[in-house]
């Protein structure tokens, strides 16, 4: 062998040998550093209970009203065993949350590794891949946040769970923590809520729907959402056949079954829309596991005094209007209402009745209903015409037959509600009388644009189209947001989003977030108060009278709303405390006409309410004043004609003193005589 060739054999010996050396002392690092890890991560490590039921036993989560009391916990579980629940279930909450449970020793390193991929391409939070096994464990952690070094130890756990229990006693327990929503924490709670019989009587079409719940008890609810429990239903079927639990022909039939859930009345739950809607936020922000096990205080900005009172007047004037509805042929639809109660000076909700009975149907119309508004709509067709185009409460416009050319479209021909005209009047009247026709000849000359923009300052953040017909609320609106509007009106022209959690703690009473109020200037004051002048002459001998004929004497402003075919009856009222939204209708759009054929207005059918709850929900409070920015002068003016009136014929308006020298111009009199700078 040439000498050469020993010199490169040497060399590539010497290579081999120093990087095996180089591999061995790299191995020893990795060896003793995943040592020093597995020790540390040991350190302190919470103790699994022995028996292992109990790792279900965490610290509830409460939901508290605004003053400690408290409105909801999550419970303990009704514990059964794993001979107690339908082979059916058992198969499809293993399909669906982890599919190899019975063959692991408590980690998937597929999951895992799939987990790593995709949390070097993604930002923020780490990618889960627990396990049954882990998931069990975070019970004993009480720290939700997806962290490497929390999941590092959960693993040790779930490891050491593994070690000491049979896989049957693992996935007993865990079917006995899981949380399928509110009253329904394990699959017999679940079982008896939502179809009326024990977990070991269920079908398989059931069994799926239920293993389908866990990821997102609020969304995937039958008795509220059913269309999304089916869809749900569907994904969890088709991973039991693909990991060989059912065939195909199978999942199929079981998704086509009819379910009949369960029509018995559960235990009442006080506020129940409202605690849904808590409950939907906390999922959102914190997710299921956190909500249903992690021993959360969650105090609310609830007030119990006005939740009952809203309730009571809800239930009342349902059953007062329902000896004169007359439903259509043919129909089960029944008269529905929501009401929601908004602090002006906060956002804070105070009150929220969804629906007429919440056993009878979980659905929150106060919140998740979009429903059209009708005139109740107007304010911010008002505002943007008093902001853009200089009108005044005096400008006068003409109450007369409109037809509106639309391009590409069919005119747009608007009516009044008693389909007469009335001629020439101030915009104040057109206001306080709801005439639609000079509403549409003020959004021919702003724009629908001007007035969407309106809205959304306000505090409307619903789909809203630009066209005409919206200035007289043909988009669609949710209660929430209109109390929330309004309140922006109120509030002088400040908004303040509406919201229903002051505070969250985790169980060891740490403070996870605590609301502060976020208030933002979204339209002139002065303007502001002009509507709200307007809006009182509504209350005081508008369509919103019966308010007052029904003893509500304090200051107030509001604004009904009626829709085509009387479809909708709202009402909005606010005093400088409170505003409160009222909606009635049927779920299904069937006009609301009584056993004469008359249909029934915002001002018979929802006003009614907001003025029993408003009487009883500020009884006791000293009466308040609407504050009247120092730029606001009054004056008498003629209805028709819009000049100033000598006599108490006259209607008083409030007016902008910034534009006072255009007043005289229109006036065309010394105007400084009529001002009254005085309420």
């Amino acid at each position: 062998m040439s000498s050469k060739r020993m010199r490169y054999g040497y060399r590539f010996f010497t290579y081999f040998r120093t990087l095996a050396a180089i591999m061995a002392a790299l191995a020893a690092i990795t060896a003793v550093a995943g040592f020093l890890l597995i020790f540390t991560a040991a350190k302190d490590l919470p103790k699994v209970p022995v028996p292992l039921r109990r790792i279900i036993e965490t610290p509830p989560t409460e939901i508290l009203a605004a003053n400690g009391q408290r409105l909801w916990s999550s419970g303990p579980a009704a514990y059964v065993t794993l001979d107690q629940v339908a082979t059916d279930f058992i198969d499809a909450i293993v399909a669906t949350e982890d599919h190899r449970f019975w063959e692991h020793k408590g980690i998937n390193k597929l999951r895992i590794a799939k987990a790593l991929v995709l949390n070097m391409f993604r930002r923020g939070a780490p990618q889960g891949a627990s396990t049954i096994t882990q998931q069990l464990a975070k019970n004993l952690f009480f720290n939700f946040r997806k962290t490497y070094w929390r999941k590092f130890r959960e693993l040790l756990v779930a490891l050491q769970i593994e070690a000491q229990f049979s896989k049957r006693q693992i996935l007993e327990a865990y079917i006995n923590q899981i949380s399928f929503g509110p009253g329904a924490r394990g699959v017999e709670q679940a079982a008896r809520k939502f179809f009326g019989k024990s977990a070991l009587e269920l079908d398989l079409s059931e069994a799926a729907l239920l293993a389908g719940l866990p990821k997102s008890p609020t969304r995937y609810n039958p008795l509220r959402h059913f269309q999304q429990a089916k869809a749900r239903q569907r994904v969890v079927l088709q991973r039991m056949v693909a990991v060989g639990f059912l065939t195909q022909l199978q999942a199929e039939e079981a998704w086509q079954r009819s379910l009949k859930l369960n029509s018995g009345r559960g235990p009442v739950i006080s506020a129940g829309h409202f605690i849904d809607w808590v409950l939907r936020i906390l999922e959102d922000r914190y997710g299921a596991d956190v909500v249903y096990h992690g021993g959360l205080k969650v105090t609310t900005t609830l007030d119990p005094r006005l939740q009952s009172l809203a309730q009571q007047s809800v239930s009342q004037g349902l059953q007062r209007l329902e000896g004169s509805f007359q439903p259509a042929a043919k129909t089960t639809d029944r008269l529905q209402a929501a009401l929601v109660a908004v602090q002006v000076n906060s956002g804070a909700v105070k009150a929220m009745v969804g629906g007429r009975d919440y056993q009878e149907s979980a659905f929150n119309r106060a919140l998740d209903a979009r429903r059209q508004p009708g005139s109740a709509f107007k304010p911010f067709l008002y505002y943007a015409a008093f902001e853009s185009l200089d009108f005044t409460p005096a400008t006068v416009m003409e109450d007369r037959p409109v037809r509106i050319a639309v391009p590409g479209q069919s005119d747009w021909v608007p009516r009044n509600f008693g389909r007469s005209h009335r001629g020439p009047m101030i915009l104040k009247e057109a206001f306080v009388h709801s005439v639609n026709t000079i509403a549409a000849q003020l959004v021919q000359k702003v724009g629908p644009k001007a007035v969407v923009e309106v809205a959304r300052r306000c505090g409307i953040e619903s789909r809203l189209e630009p066209v005409y017909s919206v200035a007289l609320g043909t988009s669609e609106v949710s209660p929430l947001e209109m109390a929330g509007a309004f309140a922006t009106f109120a509030g002088g022209g400040i908004r303040r989003r509406p919201f229903c959690i002051w505070k969250v703690e985790d169980s060891f009473g740490r403070v996870l977030e605590e609301a502060l109020v976020q208030q933002e200037k979204v339209i002139d004051p002065v303007v502001a108060y002009q509507l709200v002048d307007m809006m009182q002459a509504v209350v005081d001998r508008g369509t919103g009278r019966v308010v007052r004929t029904m003893g509500f004497s304090r200051p107030a402003a509001g604004k009904t709303g009626t829709t085509n075919k009387f479809r909708d009856a709202w009402f909005i009222g606010f005093t400088p405390n409170l505003s409160t939204a009222v909606w009635v209708g049927c779920d299904h759009g069937t006009p609301l006409k009584d056993r004469n054929g008359a249909g029934m207005t915002g001002g018979r059918a929802a006003a009614p309410i907001w003025a029993g709850f408003m009487l009883a929900a500020t009884a006791g409070d000293s009466p308040r004043p609407f504050v009247i920015p120092g730029q606001i002068v009054f004056a008498n003016c003629d209805p028709v004609s819009g000049r100033p009136a000598w006599t108490d014929k006259g209607v008083r308006i409030a007016l902008d003193g910034r534009r006072q020298s255009g007043l005289r111009q229109e006036y065309e009199t010394d105007f400084e005589e009529l001002l009254d700078h005085g309420p």
